[in-house]
């Protein structure tokens, strides 16, 4: 395979590999509706080395799971103002079959008149158009939904999911698209200039003794951050770092806060 190819996940989720291997770490997922680019192919052609879209993350996935599209469907999904999932799990009618697909998933239904799809689906679940930029009142809604999601390296979905995976889900779903992993995330939007400068919806990450980013979550009202450690929960946002109420240890070290969500 030389020359780039596309593809969309038509799964509820696919796993995403370091390596091309099933036994490989998990380092992303794509969920349905995620759109990418094939750079190529592993050499016996069982793996497909892929570039999502949306966050130029890059990875291997089982060629058994990818459902290819022209280049000007490609480009139309680019384009075209999507709707995005909000409930925990959606029922949807692909090709006259039931397929259950999870929260931050893309459904390619469009206000545009004008747009002209390669499939059909129906769909009646709560949806929000992609590109419509909410505050924090319902950001702070759409992360509670994620409450007590099990942690699961490289998961983004409600049924395990990691400490970046939820913060770019919640920011997604809210119209705000920011980078895959912690350490990238930290460069995302504004500065908050100082610990009391900070505002529910803003993005708080942590170092670790090296001094390596980590960690990430969203502030809260009152002192209060939601994170993925062990599962998605809700603690103590201190000038430390985050204070888990329940043993009440310093358990992240903060390296600072970003605005991700525009005041303006």
């Amino acid at each position: 395979m030389d020359a780039i190819s596309y593809g969309v996940s038509r799964l509820a989720l696919i796993q995403v590999k370091k390596e091309p291997d099933d036994r490989s770490e998990q380092t992303t997922q794509l969920l349905f509706g995620d759109h990418y680019e094939v750079l190529y192919a592993s050499k016996d052609g069982k793996w497909l080395f892929i570039r999502i879209f949306s966050d130029t993350y890059e990875g291997w996935i089982d060629c058994k799971q990818h459902h290819a599209i022209t280049p000007e469907y490609f480009e139309q999904i680019n384009h075209a103002n999507f709707k995005i999932t909000t409930d925990l799990t959606s029922g949807i009618l692909y090709k006259k079959h039931p397929l259950t697909i999870l929260m931050g998933s893309i459904v390619p239904l469009s206000n545009s008149e004008l747009f002209k799809m390669e499939e059909q689906f129906a769909f009646n679940g709560e949806a929000k158009s992609l590109g419509q930029k909410r505050e924090f009142e319902y950001l702070g809604g759409i992360a509670m939904k994620y409450l007590h999601a099990p942690y699961q390296w490289g998961g983004k979905s409600p049924f395990g999911i990691d400490c970046s995976g939820f913060t770019q889900m919640v920011y997604k779903i809210c119209g705000y698209q920011i980078l895959r992993d912690a350490h990238q995330q930290a460069k995302c939007g504004k500065e908050v200039l100082g610990f009391d400068q900070a505002m529910p919806g803003d993005l708080a990450y942590f170092h670790n003794e090296s001094g390596n980013i980590v960690h990430v979550g969203i502030v809260l009202e009152d002192e209060k951050i939601i994170h993925a450690s062990g599962k998605v929960k809700i603690d103590q946002l201190i000038e430390e770092g985050i204070l888990d109420m329940e043993s009440k240890i310093i358990t992240h070290f903060l390296a600072g806060i970003r605005r991700i969500i525009s005041l303006s």
